[in-house]
């Protein structure tokens, strides 16, 4: 008789073990292939005085420009910055659902019941009074990963995973080039606005002169006139420039997650627009991509997509369980009582495999599978895409940079000119050797050549910005730098059980950050 009961079971357990051997096979669905995208074996553009292919170090790279105040600004922006802080709870988001899909490979159903019921049976069922029906089970179901299905799920989600922190990297290196690049329009808008100043001063004096002439009757009124038009010409660019400095202020303050009008006084310790290294190396474009962040994401992106192909796939097989159950069951009819549930006639167990083959699916499944298909070709697409843009930012920038140094150089010999000619042509006036005329155009034309030098430096620094934007600079130094602010952890803490996934998690360098294990 023991044997006679024990051979089923032998051959269920034989079977379940047979499964999960099985479950080493190959999952079905295409394995990545990382997408061909070769940049350039050269930069496009000449490397001219001032660059240097030589292995770029972009750490932080802001520093080149040597100003303490920038320096605390972009610290400060990446400690307190609400968008950063968003891309760092998206990598937790991402760190808690690859835990749900690695949690997917065992027993995905165990629960416990219990039950009391008092039943009061009817008069024709022989039983003449009411008793109480007890039970307590537990069930488990476990869907053997046979075609590789949970499997394909946990590359997908790894893969998605490591995209955020990509993407997290990105919001660095946006956020850093944003900081940088609006420090540089307010130090030059500043330096336009005491340029004005400066003219305005000189304008008024001109035009004070013009007006005792004319009132003196030793001049016309036209060039009192004309020196007037010059004058509030000057004066009218002020409460643009005005506008457009608290603006970029306003900006700078949100970056820094802080409140309007907080940047003013730390701006107020600054030294004008920031000067640039006499040499700036910006590597090969090979290292370019290697670095950039949105290239990383956009492949990791296509893989996360390459296993949702496999996950599609894997409903066009059988999907094999094993499922068992256990139980005690017991009434208070006749002579039974409460003690009687935990005795052994009170014991029932089943286990057995089952299978689920969703044979007529009128092409639905093959149809996901074709839309999985489309979209890791978009994913493709859309990383060669990425890679091109990166070049084109590149060179973009190489080329803003490379122009803005000549005409830099060019608009600084111009502004001399013009400010000899000013002087030269106010003495003349003075000395009665020519007329007013010849006063305002060199006052106008010092006017006109300062504001375009001035602007020119603005847009070299700024140039800088967008070349080491482009080349993926800014989110290597992590160290020190969590993915969440600890108050916002804290509060998180405080509403969840975050467990060990709120620890800052890095890829295994051995299995490339695959298959993590779940937080339970």
């Amino acid at each position: 008789m023991m044997r006679s009961r024990q051979t089923p079971f032998f051959r269920i357990c034989l079977f379940a073990g047979l499964l999960a051997v099985l479950t080493g096979c190959a999952a079905v669905g295409p394995d990545f292939v990382r997408p061909e995208a070769q940049a350039p074996a050269e930069w496009t553009q000449p490397v001219v005085d001032g660059l240097s292919t030589s292995p770029n170090i972009l750490v932080e790279w802001w520093r080149i420009l040597d100003d303490p105040v920038l320096n605390e600004l972009v610290a400060t922006a990446r400690l307190n910055n609400n968008t950063l802080e968003i891309a760092g709870l998206r990598v937790l988001e991402a760190r808690a659902q690859l835990g749900i899909a690695t949690g997917l490979q065992f027993p995905q159903a165990q629960v416990a019941s219990g039950s009391a019921d008092y039943v009061s049976p009817p008069e024709n069922s022989g039983v003449t009074s009411n008793y109480w029906q007890l039970g307590l089970g537990a069930g488990a179901s476990w869907e053997i990963d046979f075609w590789g299905r949970f499997r394909r799920g946990i590359e997908s989600a790894d893969a998605a995973f490591m995209a955020s922190i990509a993407a997290y990297d990105q919001a660095q290196v946006l956020l850093t080039a944003a900081v940088v690049d609006l420090y540089a329009v307010i130090r030059a808008t500043e330096e336009q606005l005491r340029i004005s100043r400066e003219n305005i001063t000189i304008q008024q004096r001109s035009f004070d002169i013009a007006q005792v002439l004319y009132d003196n009757g030793n001049d016309s009124e036209l060039d009192m006139q004309q020196a007037k038009t010059l004058l509030l010409s000057t004066q009218a660019t002020v409460p643009g420039l005005e506008i457009s400095l608290a603006q970029a202020r306003n900006a700078l303050s949100t970056l820094l997650g802080q409140a309007p009008g907080t940047v003013k006084n730390i701006l107020q310790q600054g030294q004008g627009i920031p000067g640039l290294p006499a040499d700036i190396a910006i590597g090969i474009p090979a290292d370019m991509l290697r670095r950039r962040p949105d290239v990383c994401a956009a492949e990791y992106q296509a893989m996360a997509l390459n296993a949702q192909i496999g996950l599609a796939k894997a409903d066009l097989y059988p999907s094999f369980s094993l499922t068992g159950s256990i139980g005690l069951s017991s009434n208070t009819l006749g002579d039974a009582d409460f003690g009687d549930l935990f005795s052994s006639n009170a014991l029932s167990w089943s286990i057995g495999p089952s299978f689920v083959w969703p044979f007529l699916n009128y092409g639905r499944i093959k149809n996901n599978v074709r839309v999985q298909d489309a979209r890791l070709q978009q994913a493709l697409v859309n990383y060669r895409e990425t890679v091109l843009q990166a070049a084109r930012e590149a060179e973009d920038a190489m080329a803003s940079y490379i122009g803005s140094q000549r005409q830099n150089d060019i608009l600084a010999e111009t502004v001399e000119s013009a400010r000899r000619s000013n002087e030269l042509s106010t003495l003349r006036y003075s000395e009665g050797f020519s007329d007013y005329d010849r006063v305002l155009n060199a006052q106008q034309a010092l006017f006109n050549q300062q504001q375009r030098f001035i602007t020119n430096r603005g847009a070299i620094v700024r140039s800088v910005v967008a070349l080491y934007k482009s080349l993926g600079g800014g989110w290597e130094n992590r160290d020190g730098l969590p993915y969440i602010n600890p108050e916002t952890l804290e509060l998180m803490q405080q509403r969840t059980d975050w467990g060990k996934l709120i620890e800052e998690y890095t890829p295994d360098e051995e299995n490339q950050g695959m298959f993590r294990k779940a937080d339970w």
